[in-house]
Order: structure tokens, then C-alpha cells, then sequence
């Protein structure tokens, strides 16, 4: 039973981590790069506009930045229930 729960509580915190990636991947990529755009352009950012740096060159320093963080985080939850290598 314990080995049970142990690994419902594994899926639920990978489950929320994929969760809370995704949710800062939407935010990065859709929102700031698109419909937020027009807000976002009246502020500058090394001389350009900040929807238009976020939609060219944020989203993807964002998507590298969610990996590195994904994998950190994951590995502390593997450590955590047992299931590292």
C-alpha cells in the first residue's frame, strides 16, 4: 500500500511540475508574444520593443530557461521519492 501511495505522490508532483512548465510556456510564448503584443511594445528592452522581443528572442530564452529549471526540479522530486539513477 505505501509503495502505492508513494508512487501516486511521484505522478501528482510530476504531473504539477509539467502542469506549472506549461503554464509559464503558454504565458511566454502565446501571451507576451501575441496578445499582449500591443501592451508589451510600449515598453523598450535594449532598444526594441518589448512584444516584439519577446515573440522573437524572450520566448526562447524563456523555453531553455523552463528546461533547465524542469530539470533541476525533477531531479529533486526523483531524489525525493526514490526513483533517481
Amino acid at each position: 500500500m505505501a509503495d502505492s501511495e508513494n508512487r501516486k505522490a511521484y505522478w501528482r508532483a510530476n504531473l504539477k511540475l509539467t502542469a506549472i512548465s506549461l503554464a509559464v510556456w503558454f504565458t511566454i510564448s502565446y501571451l507576451a508574444g501575441i496578445v499582449f503584443v500591443e501592451q508589451l511594445n510600449t515598453i523598450h528592452l535594449g532598444g526594441y520593443k518589448l512584444g516584439f522581443w519577446f515573440a522573437q528572442q524572450g520566448s526562447m530564452y524563456g523555453f531553455v530557461i523552463i528546461i533547465f529549471v524542469y530539470a533541476r526540479r525533477m531531479a529533486a522530486i526523483d531524489r525525493k521519492y526514490g526513483v533517481h539513477d
